[in-house]
């Protein structure tokens, strides 16, 4: 186990490295430049920028400079910490993204829980219960959260917080703690605003979450050892938690590394739906003004997420299923 953790260690830097190297070369292949997009902005407005100052934010921004030094640059400057310069916000990317960094990962981390909470007790109340009234309900249930889009139900759920509880959801905070630091006032309007947007991205995870784990638990109730299992008297609950529950889990365990840049990246639009301070809409600004190393920088956070997501269900996937090795080779 601890040959097969260091290995994958060593093995997750070079992938790492190969995927910033991807990363710049997309953002890059795009004609132009920051100030490309920024010149077509103003001329757009009627307003004309000279040559002369053209060329003085392209020296400035370092623009000019080859293609690979931007991206040694780059790299190295993230290994120590700095993620560049944003030149739409005027700001180090490290300044621009540290509060909607924080309230990204607070709601994916919410997102996740919720659909972990809901999907695992009807998932199990669904195979336990084949063909049952209640299994048939939360089937149609689930099949209504896989096919609404999930802007559509943002629109919805607006309408019944404010009609209903009277809560205006525009953001994920009341707007005098906007540009105010964290507090427990700030703290508890977070708290009140979070539940729609949590509900919203996680209805279709949590639906697909639930079917995977409905089929995997009813193929594993169908298995020969659950069947001497009851033909030896065990009880009911104790054979379903002890063996085919444990198995089937695998779905929950092996979507860690799926689950948290999907979250990240599939809550863009909305986020613009319900303006969350999130990384989602930003991410979309930098791409389409092409600035480079603040979209770079969200690309890599997602990366890094997936990498270590993989990683540590792998490890987890090792130590609740004992039909699966983490050595190669046969075994006598």
């Amino acid at each position: 186990m601890l040959q097969y953790t260091v290995r994958r260690v060593f093995v997750m830097i070079p992938t790492l490295v190969v995927i910033s190297a991807l990363v710049f070369t997309i953002i890059q292949l795009p004609e132009g430049d920051y100030l490309t997009s920024y010149i077509a902005e103003l001329e757009a407005t009627g307003e004309k920028v000279s040559v002369e100052k053209v060329e003085f934010l392209r020296r400035h921004y370092g623009l000019d400079r080859p293609v690979v030094e931007q991206y040694a640059t780059w790299l190295l400057g993230m290994l120590q910490g700095d993620f560049g310069y944003s030149f739409e916000h005027d700001l180090p990317v490290g300044e621009v993204v540290g509060d909607r960094l924080f309230l990204t990962f607070l709601l994916s981390f919410s997102t996740i829980v919720f659909t972990w909470v809901v999907s695992f007790p009807i998932g199990v109340y669904s195979a336990t219960h084949q063909y049952s009234w209640g299994d048939h309900g939360l089937t149609l249930i689930g099949f209504l959260g896989l096919a609404t889009p999930n802007f559509l139900l943002a629109l919805v759920l607006l309408y019944f917080a404010n009609v209903v509880f009277g809560t205006s959801i525009g953001g994920l905070m009341d707007p005098e703690f906007v540009d105010q630091p964290m507090s427990w006032p700030k703290f508890v309007s977070v708290m009140e605003h979070l539940w729609i947007p949590v509900v919203v991205i996680g209805t279709s995870g949590t639906a697909a979450m639930i079917r995977r784990l409905r089929a995997n638990l009813l193929d594993e109730l169908q298995k020969q050892y659950v069947v001497t299992g009851r033909a030896k008297g065990l009880p009911p609950f104790r054979l379903l938690v002890k063996y085919p529950l444990r198995m089937s889990l695998n779905p929950f365990i092996a979507d860690i590394g799926n689950l948290l840049p999907q979250v990240v990246s599939g809550a863009a639009i909305v986020s613009v739906v319900l303006s969350l301070p999130t990384t989602g809409p930003m991410l979309v600004r930098a791409l389409q003004s092409q600035d480079m190393y603040l979209a770079g920088s969200f690309l890599m956070f997602l990366a890094v997420l997936t990498v270590v997501g993989m990683f540590l269900s792998d490890l987890a996937l090792a130590a609740l299923d004992p039909r699966i090795r983490l050595e190669g080779g046969t075994r006598r």
